[in-house]
């Protein structure tokens, strides 16, 4: 791999990671409030819902990136 690959690569990660943090904190800002206001909790109950799938799907798209840039297979 070329050093531009390399660092294009480490920027996925980094933007991956990003994400990643920020679902975490959705989920975590969801439960305060819920806690807090309970009469909002079916509506954040549905955003903390999504952010686990959210963020799988933010992982999944690296490491699809990833393994195909450096030549894995998946098994």
């Amino acid at each position: 791999m070329s050093e531009a690959e390399i660092l294009d690569l480490h920027q996925k990660l980094r933007d991956m990671r990003h994400d990643v943090n920020g679902r975490m904190a959705n989920i975590v800002a969801a439960a305060e409030l819920i806690r807090l206001r309970p009469e909002t909790t079916e509506e954040r109950l549905r955003m903390l819902l999504e952010q686990p799938h959210k963020a799988a799907e933010a992982i999944a798209k690296f490491s699809r990136e990833f393994e195909a840039r450096l030549g894995l297979a998946r098994r």
